[in-house]
């Protein structure tokens, strides 16, 4: 962005320097409240914060002139490794893993047949020359991985459908990156089994650093006391960082790196997790403004009338044959209910990701690039105000509500490293089944012991009559060698109430052993 006046550039000073701050306080304090606002309202927040930048930019009050199209690209890939990291911490295992088979093929055959099917919509029904159809076919063929967290968590689908989701968001970056880079470089595009080839070995890479990093991370942050608890959440976010680095380093898949990096640790029963969470999600938050607002500056809103019909036109095809298409082939060897399939077909979400990478053709200089970034942002706009706010009612019609199930306890470990044991800070959430369970009835493991209750704003020593009641905080001291147990013990409870254990309820999940 440059400060041109009469002709020349003005250096950048002090007191230019404290404008932009005042500036940039002034737009997170209006996209804070714009969260508010679209959360009552149901209108997306990727929109909110569009239309903060558009207002800003060269056509509204702010004339702003930006055009660094490079620059909108590097910011967004760090921003997207920021949210790809919050949503892999948040990700639960036990959600996902039976869902990787379906979600890998969504990410994979689903993304090639949704590129086919859109890039010859786009060529027939617009007249886009077929470069710039499979490259608009590309951008829009991934799910956005901010806009599937933060909407499907709001959601009280079945896990299956939200751990397939979420890990689709997860992993159809990396193909889809790879494709756009192939069909925007000058000169003859690859064949298809040299890209099939890429995609793989890269996958493949990101995949193993990413585990890798992940197991390491977790297992020094479990076994190193560091000296402040405010330590914690940045370890663990430069740790998912590094992830990202090394796999992209390795000439592997950055994204994929850092979401099952981030996964690994969200699972992993870390320190002090609670803070670690709001610290991430707070993050998550900033990355999505900062990368919304910039992407409103980068669009001229007096260029886009030409390009709305293309835009509606290619979105159709997107949404009613090539996403419907890609999950019926998908998920067929899966045996998926037909209500379950017409939910993920809607839910394909679309959000800052394919706007970001409708920015690489624009930085390799391909004919007609703009109008791929026009047709692509009028595309997400409408579809993603349109998709978003249905995604309750459709559930609903489709009777897809979340069964009934305990909620889980909040359990937060600070290690004790000198006493060779764990302080365990439990509260018990609405709709835990520990309400009403004695002391004496949690059974903990010989080695653990409930020291402490907090109950309305007023902590007591309990005796072993003493009963627990909803909304209760209780202080667990446990050693090493039980810590684990106690957790499980605990959590187990919570889900089947005294009767844990002889009724079959385990505590295993959220990476809870046996």
């Amino acid at each position: 962005m440059r400060a041109v006046r009469q002709g020349r550039e003005r250096p950048l000073t002090v007191h230019h320097l404290n404008q932009l701050l005042l500036v940039c306080s002034l737009v997170l304090l209006i996209a804070v409240a714009a969260v508010r606002i679209s959360s009552r309202s149901g209108l997306p927040s990727l929109l909110v914060y569009l239309a903060i930048g558009i207002a800003m930019g060269q056509d509204g009050i702010g004339d702003i002139q930006f055009d660094d199209a490079e620059l909108v690209q590097v910011i967004g890939y760090g921003a997207l490794v920021v949210i790809l990291a919050e949503g892999g911490l948040g990700t639960k295992w036990k959600e996902i893993k039976p869902a990787l088979p379906a979600a890998s093929a969504l990410a994979l055959a689903g993304v090639a047949v949704s590129v086919g099917v859109t890039a010859a919509g786009a060529h027939y029904l617009t007249g886009l020359e077929w470069r710039q159809a499979l490259i608009v076919g590309a951008v829009v063929s991934s799910t956005d991985a901010a806009a599937v967290f933060s909407v499907l968590r709001r959601i009280p689908l079945p896990s299956r459908i939200t751990g397939t989701l979420e890990a689709e968001s997860g992993f159809n970056d990396a193909p889809v990156v790879i494709l756009v880079v192939a069909f925007s470089t000058a000169g003859p595009m690859e064949h298809w089994y040299v890209l099939l080839g890429e995609i793989a070995l890269e996958l493949a890479i990101g995949a193993a650093i990413g585990l890798a990093v992940g197991w390491l991370g977790s297992w020094g942050l479990r076994h190193v006391a560091l000296p402040a608890s405010g330590l914690y959440p940045i370890a663990v976010m430069a740790i998912a960082v590094s992830a990202y680095a090394a796999g992209a380093l390795a000439h592997g898949s950055g994204f994929l790196a850092v979401y099952l990096a981030s996964m690994v640790m969200g699972n992993a029963r870390l320190p002090h997790w609670p803070a670690t969470r709001g610290f991430a999600d707070g993050l998550g938050w900033l990355a999505q403004i900062g990368m919304f607002v910039l992407l409103g500056l980068l669009v001229t809103p007096h260029e886009l009338g030409d390009d709305i019909v293309p835009a509606l036109l290619i979105g159709l095809v997107l949404t009613m044959v090539a996403r419907p298409l890609s999950v019926v082939l998908c998920l067929v060897p899966f045996r998926v209910p037909w209500q379950e399939q017409t939910l993920m077909s809607w839910a394909g979400l679309r959000g800052a990701v394919p706007i970001i990478l409708a920015t690489i053709p624009m930085v390799e200089g391909v004919a007609g690039s703009r109008r791929i970034f026009n047709i692509v942002f009028v595309l997400v706009c409408i579809y993603t105000l349109v998709q978003g706010p249905t995604l309750p009612w459709l559930a609903r019609k489709l009777r897809l509500g979340k069964s009934d199930e305990a909620a889980d306890l909040g359990i937060e470990s600070a290690p004790l490293e000198r006493l060779r044991g764990h302080l365990l800070s439990v509260t018990i959430p609405e709709g835990s089944r520990m309400h009403g369970v004695e002391i004496s009835e949690l059974r903990l493991p010989a080695g653990a012991a409930v020291t402490l209750v907090v109950r309305e704003g007023k902590s007591f020593v309990p005796l072993p009559t003493t009963g627990l009641r909803r909304g209760d905080e209780l202080l667990v001291v446990a050693t090493d060698p039980v810590r684990d147990a106690a957790e499980a013990r605990l959590r187990a409870v919570g889900r089947g109430g005294k009767l844990a254990g002889w009724l079959g309820t385990t505590g295993n999940g959220n990476g809870i052993r046996r």
